[in-house]
């Protein structure tokens, strides 16, 4: 069990492009949000779950917090974690990501050693919401948000963190197809996924 490590679920976003709350749509007999929150409850000691100020309450088995400021997106939900977690890092990904794989996690868990933030870079694309940030990233975070640029993947270009990608190398034995990454955004995406999972065998991680 990582106990230098947080795992952090974000679930606050308005779910715009799915029509409805996406949190709680099912793949296979889970929930989005109850698969994502497995995976990391299988791997880390202390697990936050993300949810905006305006979200409906989520009963869930972690600790779920409300973003410390509002309306600032993915940025807004990795600065509460940032804040709000009790380790030196925090491990984040998106509560609409279905196929999150606990070897691909400990892949990049195991990368911290002197390393400001830990991200995967695939087919020249960063992907900041299934990373590894230090708590030194909070003065950026806090300055990009004072200055409402609120993409993540800008952090890299910050000079002051230390960056280590994770590339499809790097990944080639443990997740060739990249689908630890596959996100849900709309209905076609949900479709997709659910007829992924009737594919995989009943042995595969989540």
């Amino acid at each position: 069990m990582e106990i230098e490590v947080t795992g952090v679920l974000l679930a606050g976003g308005k779910s715009r492009r799915m029509g409805e709350d996406k949190r709680h749509l099912l793949v296979g007999e889970q929930t989005l949000l109850d698969r994502g929150l497995a995976v990391l409850r299988s791997i880390f000691q202390e697990v936050l779950v993300v949810i905006a100020q305006d979200s409906p309450p989520l009963v869930v088995e972690a600790l779920v917090v409300r973003d410390l400021i509002p309306d600032c997106g993915s940025l807004g939900g990795l600065y509460t974690g940032l804040m709000q977690a009790t380790t030196p890092y925090i491990f984040v990904v998106a509560c609409d990501m279905p196929f999150l794989d606990p070897m691909v996690i400990v892949e990049f868990t195991s990368r911290r050693a002197s390393a400001d933030i830990v991200m995967a870079k695939l087919a020249s694309r960063v992907h900041p919401m299934h990373a590894l940030y230090s708590k030194r990233c909070v003065p950026v975070v806090e300055q990009m948000i004072q200055a409402r640029q609120l993409k993540i993947q800008e952090m890299v270009s910050d000079r002051s963190l230390h960056v280590r990608y994770v590339t499809e190398d790097d990944l080639r034995t443990i997740d060739p197809s990249g689908r630890s990454f596959q996100n849900v955004n709309t209905p076609a995406d949900l479709e997709v996924a659910r007829a992924l999972l009737d594919q995989l065998p009943p042995s595969n991680p989540v």
